[in-house]
């Protein structure tokens, strides 16, 4: 299986409040949808996911919401096992692995963006350097 395209629908970053105090971070994907397509000038189908991601900065700070699309090129019998997976809602933890972080990879760096924009904490810690302490 590979990616074929990912794209979003709807981005929507907003700061309910500046009191930074106690606040958590809490996230969660949601798939919502997961079908065939078949794209003009294709000849054979793609599956495609619809999902959702929330940063829901606690108690009632900030939400950062992303929803969109992940495309993938698989063979038929690939493409009819995860759709007979998900009819049980029930997916290979391969292929869950595997989407979930490509949804991770390309959201959190949009996350990112937006959370310098609007002057929130970011979600996950960036890499610093620290000084080296001297040697007595």
């Amino acid at each position: 299986m590979k990616l074929a395209g990912f794209n979003f629908s709807k981005i929507n970053v907003e700061r309910f409040s500046d009191n930074l105090k106690d606040i958590k971070i809490n996230t969660k994907i949601d798939i919502s949808k997961i079908d065939k397509f078949l794209p003009p000038s294709f000849e054979k189908e793609l599956l495609r996911v619809e999902f959702s991601y929330l940063l829901d900065y606690s108690p009632n700070f900030a939400e950062i919401e992303f929803k969109g699309a992940v495309l993938f090129y698989a063979e038929q019998e690939e493409i009819k096992e995860i759709l007979n997976g998900w009819k049980k809602k029930k997916l290979s933890d391969t292929f869950q692995t595997t989407l979930f972080n490509l949804i991770l990879r390309k959201t959190n760096v949009k996350a990112l963006e937006l959370e310098e924009e609007l002057n929130l904490p970011f979600h996950i810690n960036l890499p610093s350097l620290k000084k080296k302490e001297e040697k007595e």
